[in-house]
C-alpha cells in the first residue's frame, strides 16, 4: 500500500498540474470507487462538476483537493490506486475507473485502480480539513507534529513498538515499509513494547522514520511494481535504497548477518537479528 512518501508524491503532483483549473465534467465509470460517497455516482459527479480546486492538501496516506465552495474531493490509494494527469487523446487505462474533464485542454485527469481498494468521495466542508479523516494523527514531516507528545504516549504503552507506528491515530503515514527501515536504522526490534523503550529510543526510532520518508520522498517514493507512481505515471526508485525490508536472506548492510522476516499483521516484518535482537518475553508475576 502507498505510505507518506508515495502519496505526498501524488499530492505534489496534483498540486502542480490540477490547482487552480476547474472541473468540467466527471465521468464514473465504476461504481466501487465512490461507494462511501453517500450521493452515489450521479450524486458524487454533481458536486463536483463546476468546481474550481484551489489546492492539494494530504494527511497521512489521504489526500485530498480543496474546492473553491469549502467542500473537498477526499481520496484514498488503496493497494493500486493512481491519479494520473493525461492527455486527453491518449487512450484509456485498462483499469480506469472515474474521469475528471478539466477546462485546460492539454490534459485531463484519471482515478485508475486495479484493485480497487481505494476511493473518493465529496466531503462536505472539507477544504480545510475533511471531518472523515479529522481522527488521523499528523505525519512526522508535518511542521505540526508534537515530539515530545508521541513519544511520551509510545512510553505509556505496552503494545510493540511496530504496531504503535502503524497506529494512524498516534502518527500518520507510517506503514510497513518504512516502520521496518526506521527500526533497522535504529537498531530496535518491532516487538519491542513501548513501555520497555527509553525517550531517547522512542525519539531515535521517530527521527529515523522521518529520515527514511524525507529521503524516499526526494526519489519519489519506493515503487515495487508498475502499481505505484506519480500523476504522469513515472515510478520511485527509493526501493533500491531499503536496508531491511523486502531483503531476507540477504546480507545486513551494518554487520553482515542475513536479514530475517518474520510474520506480521498478515504481513512480514524484516530485521538483521544482531543489530535488532528478540526481546526478552515479559515474566509472569509470581503467584501469591
Amino acid at each position: 500500500m502507498p505510505e507518506l512518501p508515495e502519496v505526498e508524491v501524488v499530492r505534489l503532483g496534483l498540486a502542480t498540474h490540477v490547482v487552480g483549473t476547474t472541473i468540467e465534467r466527471v465521468e464514473v465509470l465504476h461504481h466501487r470507487p465512490v461507494r462511501r460517497d453517500p450521493r452515489g455516482a450521479d450524486g458524487f459527479a454533481a458536486a463536483l462538476t463546476g468546481r474550481r480546486v484551489d489546492a492539494a492538501r494530504r494527511r497521512g496516506k489521504y489526500f485530498w483537493l480543496a474546492l473553491d465552495n469549502g467542500d473537498a474531493l477526499l481520496g484514498h490509494l488503496g493497494m493500486s490506486g493512481q491519479m494520473l494527469v493525461q492527455a486527453p487523446a491518449r487512450p484509456d487505462e485498462r483499469h480506469l475507473r472515474v474521469r475528471f474533464t478539466l477546462d485546460r485542454p492539454e490534459h485531463e485527469l484519471r482515478f485508475v485502480d486495479q484493485r480497487m481498494f481505494g476511493g473518493l468521495l465529496v466531503s462536505q466542508g472539507g477544504a480545510g480539513l475533511p471531518t472523515e479523516i479529522a481522527h488521523i494523527a499528523r505525519d512526522p514531516l508535518d511542521p505540526a507534529f508534537d515530539d515530545d507528545a508521541f513519544v511520551a504516549r509510545v512510553r505509556r504503552r505496552p503494545s510493540a513498538v511496530k504496531r504503535q507506528l502503524l497506529d494512524q491515530t498516534l502518527v500518520s503515514g507510517v506503514g510497513n515499509i518504512y516502520a521496518d527501515e526506521a527500526l533497522w536504522r535504529a537498531r530496535v526490534h518491532g516487538e519491542r513494547p513501548g513501555d520497555r523503550l527509553t525517550r531517547a529510543q522512542v525519539g531515535e526510532v521517530l527521527a529515523h522514520a522521518r529520515a527514511v520518508m524525507a529521503a524516499a520522498l526526494e526519489q519519489g517514493g519506493t515503487s515495487f511494481d508498475a502499481l505505484y507512481v506519480n500523476v504522469n505515471g513515472q515510478s520511485g526508485y527509493f526501493d533500491r535504497s531499503l536496508h531491511a525490508y523486502g531483503q531476507e536472506g540477504l546480507p545486513c548492510q551494518r554487520c553482515g548477518t542475513p536479514i530475517r522476516r518474520a510474520p506480521f499483521m498478515n504481513r512480514s516484518s524484516y530485521f538483521c537479528p544482531v543489530c535488532q535482537p528478540v526481546p526478552r518475553r515479559r515474566r509472569a508475576p509470581a503467584a501469591r
